[in-house]
């Protein structure tokens, strides 16, 4: 199972090894767009498991092809499939592409050069894995308050994952004790709990 739902575009990055400006500029030209990108909105920008997994695969053809290629390859692609750099199976023969569908290979080209195999269901466990060490925190995330525009609709956050303070202080005025919490929340750590706790009670009483 994946390990996230959406990811943000500093994620992608990290998953992929693509930079931000290549995202933005392939979204902006539509070369290649995310999942749940708002109309207009680019700070909106997040991307599904199948995204992540369609741009390693970009990646990889990007090392043998150049841009161009890949935008005229995906144009024709995407008017027959559906999300077809994460669907389907491509090889790099020269400066050719083949992929492999249902019916078989196609757009084979000369066989004598070496050729670069793409196989999707490696390239699905690497971005898998890769999405995994995202959710993998540090030490000095451990005790720490932020938040992210891009994640729980700006609300402040254990560093490092998802879960708002404000759903801490809810079990925590619900008598809930920190061990308590830590087995709703099993990515916690006490610490983590302790610093929710405090960091709601002085918000709650700076707004009183």
């Amino acid at each position: 199972m994946n390990a996230l739902l959406a990811y943000t575009p500093d994620q992608v990055c990290r998953v992929t090894g693509l930079t931000r400006r290549q995202l933005a500029y392939w979204d902006d030209t539509g070369f290649f767009r995310p999942r749940f990108a708002a109309e207009g909105r680019r700070f909106s920008r997040m991307y599904g498991f199948r995204d992540v997994v369609g741009l390693r695969t970009i990646a990889k053809l990007r090392t043998r092809l150049p841009l161009q290629e890949l935008r005229r390859i995906g144009a024709w692609l995407n008017e027959r499939y559906e999300e077809p750099w994460s669907s389907l199976r491509f090889f790099v023969v020269g400066r050719s592409v083949v992929f492999e569908d249902t019916d078989g290979l196609r757009g084979l080209a000369g066989s004598d050069q070496t050729v670069l195999d793409i196989r999707l269901e490696e390239v699905e466990h690497e971005a898998e894995v890769a999405a995994r060490r995202l959710t993998e925190r540090t030490n000095e995330q451990v005790g720490r308050i932020v938040r992210n525009r891009y994640i729980q609709h700006n609300a402040w956050l254990i560093d490092g994952t998802r879960i708002p303070t404000s759903a801490i202080w809810n079990f925590h005025e619900a008598g809930y004790d920190a061990l308590a919490i830590v087995s709703e929340y099993p990515r916690l750590t006490t610490k983590d709990v302790r610093a929710a706790i405090e960091f709601e009670s002085c918000a709650r009483s700076a707004a009183v």
